[in-house]
């Protein structure tokens, strides 16, 4: 039966190019998943588009001396050109800037408004009189509130790590113009996401997602509070209200709405513009929506609520396959610190199929991953050249050399041939189980596992000696022609992943219409036509040679070593030992977690220190998404530092933590039990 499949990919922000950490979590999923539905016989429509407003975009479009249009402009381009260069399907690619889009989401912002989910606040922001605006975080800095460093930024101090509002800094001055700042008093709207919380959790119980998802969303959904939706600039979707000039919706805001003005734009291109309907408001939709572990809460809880404040019945999301973050060599994707992938040179080297299964077969699904240069050889050389590539071009040039270069017929095949085509299909039915349940890694082991299969089968059968004695010349075509079926099913299964090398083994077998225009179901079922012709065999993958590889690496260290790199931090003055036996270090075990309200950084921690429990305050939160990976942790404390106030929370202790350039490590304990003294 054929099912409507609505496919959505996190919109790319139009603020610089992508990496391939970026691709690993939203992008290739997304694609496979569409291109393997497609080959369902469903009916799918897979859209994203670039996010273009925030005040991200105005600071950055400042510094290159572009308006905000051209910034993003220039950068949609970017990440259009890669996706195209990755060979990715989507069926509308668009933009946030396109008029559709703000009527679709200023009639968002109405019906919450008008249904008692949207209040107006008077809050004080900070104000540059020179410049006669508002001015975000992202463009103050000032003195620290809390340690008194004099460059801290506009939401967190960088040495000592305090979190706050831009409106406690001290003598806050513009990054711009360097000019001091005044508080001001300005209006908002805040949508009340506390009026969602009911319903919230009883969909989300309803789901049976991953479980780092589900238990993300539901811990964001337990402290939900009014949030304000609102900024004071003229870059973004104005509030459409009278006046409020100066007053744009934030970004968070706009951006997931996109989905929808992105299908209406696409309706409109279809010169249906009502088509858009078919897929949003029909409960029978299936809506999946891939997005890195970062953009969790924004689509399993405020996307959601959006939704259901609507008087129009936007369809919810089904699945949310969000995966963990990809990393390169073994530390994250860093532009600024020199470390990431040149992508043009990366392209004139390298093929779009080898990235694509590169990723794919290390895919950060569960935990982790990373790309490193050594196993992209190992993939393309072992897995894509060695056994996949070496299984076509030999059956294919023995096919052309002994069997006249068609189909070979089949008789009564052997046990040894049915056998082998029964675990051939086998296996094409576990790889659809893969592609359905998102799991990528899966359906590139099961891809190696069909080749490897054809190879041991060829071996086994020794075609090249049957070929020299006319009694077996029969067994010779049962071969070639269970090999050919091999063949046909490997392109199948490869199709979502490596899509330009699976049309060339398609071609070869010698089908004049694209696999694209297949189905699994008929592939699966159906057999060559015996004395069709074949094509000419072609080489489908080059090897990677050593000093390619070493090249890479080292081309890599040479751009992270011309960044510059942060000081050493200076030794302290010293001290005697009577002073760091006041220090009572101790084992303590997390037994909670959550996040302070209002900081990106603090999160509270539950520790057990052997003879009691106590809550401490810790600066450690910025980058971690997965806040309970802590939970069950055993780290040191300081026990005997006096209790403090933080962001309005006592804090009775201190952990300590190393401070690197990849950011804050906690020191972990395996054996030792809480309360055990450190010395």
């Amino acid at each position: 039966m054929q099912e409507k499949i609505l496919i959505t990919s996190a919109l790319p922000y139009a603020n610089g190019p992508l990496h391939f950490g970026h691709i690993a979590g939203a992008y290739l999923p997304g694609d496979c998943y569409a291109r393997f539905q497609r080959l369902q016989g469903h009916d799918v429509l897979y859209v994203c588009g670039s996010d273009e407003y925030g005040i991200a975009i105005t600071l950055s479009a400042e510094l290159a001396k572009r308006t905000p249009k051209e910034q993003v402009d220039f950068y949609h381009q970017v990440i259009f050109d890669f996706f195209q260069k990755l060979q990715f399907s989507f069926d509308h690619y668009s933009r946030t800037t396109w008029p559709g889009h703000v009527e679709t989401v200023q009639a968002f912002f109405l019906d919450l408004l008008h249904n008692g989910y949207i209040e107006e606040k008077e809050t004080e922001q900070l104000f540059s009189e020179k410049e006669n605006r508002f001015l975000a975080d992202r463009y103050v800095q000032g003195s620290c509130p809390k340690c008194g460093f004099d460059k801290a930024r506009g939401d967190e101090c960088q040495s000592c790590g305090a979190s706050y509002e831009a409106t406690d800094l001290v003598r806050p001055v513009s990054k711009l113009s360097g000019t001091p700042l005044v508080h001001r008093k300005t209006k908002h709207w805040f949508l009340r996401f506390d009026l969602f919380k009911e319903q919230l959790e009883q969909w989300i119980d309803q789901k049976a997602w991953k479980s780092n998802v589900v238990n993300f969303a539901k811990s964001y959904i337990k402290d939900l509070r009014p949030r304000a939706i609102t900024r004071d600039s003229d870059w973004g979707v104005p509030v459409p209200l009278p006046g409020t000039e100066g007053k744009v919706l934030y970004v968070w805001f706009d951006a997931p709405i996109g989905y929808i003005s992105a299908t209406k734009e696409w309706a409109k291109k279809q010169s249906t513009p009502d088509l858009w309907k078919k897929y949003w408001l029909d409960e029978k939709t299936k809506l999946v929506q891939f997005i890195g572990k970062d953009n969790i809460p924004f689509h399993a809880v405020f996307f959601p609520a959006m939704i259901m404040g609507q008087n129009t019945p936007y369809k919810l999301v089904d699945e949310l396959p969000a995966n963990e973050f990809y990393n390169l060599e073994g530390r994250q994707f860093s532009k600024s610190d020199g470390w990431y992938v040149d992508l043009d040179a990366f392209f004139t080297r390298f093929s779009s199929d080898q990235i694509r299964y590169a990723i794919a077969s290390n895919a950060p699904e569960t935990q982790d991953s990373e790309f490193s240069w050594k196993d992209f050889q190992m993939r393309c050389n072992a897995e894509l050249v060695g056994k996949l590539g070496n299984f076509v071009n030999r059956v294919s040039v023995f096919a052309h050399e002994r069997c006249g270069g068609v189909i070979p017929s089949w008789k009564a095949l052997q046990q040894q041939e049915k056998d082998f085509l029964e675990k051939i299909h086998h296996l094409a039915e576990e790889a659809k189980s893969a592609y359905s349940a998102f799991h990528l890694r899966k359906a590139c082991q099961i891809l190696m596992e069909i080749a490897q299969a054809g190879n041991v089968y060829f071996d086994m059968k020794k075609p090249w000696k049957s070929a020299k004695d006319p009694s077996l010349m029969e067994d010779m075509n049962h071969t070639i022609r269970a090999c050919l079926e091999c063949i046909r099913i490997l392109a199948l299964v490869a199709a979502p992943i490596i899509p330009s090398s699976a049309e060339k083994i398609w071609a070869m077998l010698g089908y004049k219409t694209a696999l694209t225009q297949g189905s699994w179901t008929d592939i699966t079922s159906s057999t060559l036509t015996e004395g069709s012709s074949l094509e000419k065999p072609e080489i489908l993958f080059k090897k990677v040679e050593d000093d390619v590889i070493a090249e890479e690496i080292a081309k890599l260290h040479t751009m992270a070593s011309q960044e510059k790199k942060p000081s050493m931090t200076p030794l302290k003055s010293l001290i005697g030992i009577e002073d760091v036996q006041k220090i009572d270090l101790r084992v303590a075990q997390i037994e909670s977690v959550e996040r302070v309200p209002k900081s990106k950084k603090l999160l509270k921690l539950s520790v057990d220190i052997g003879s009691e429990k106590r809550t401490i305050v810790a600066g450690i939160g910025d980058k971690l998404e997965t806040i309970e990976a802590l939970i069950g942790k055993k780290i040191v404390v300081v026990a005997n530092l006096k209790p403090a106030q933080l962001m309005g929370v006592e804090s009775q202790g201190m952990i300590l933590a190393a401070k690197g350039c990849e950011g804050l490590e906690l020191p972990v304990f395996y054996t030792s039990n809480p309360g055990d003294s450190i010395s």
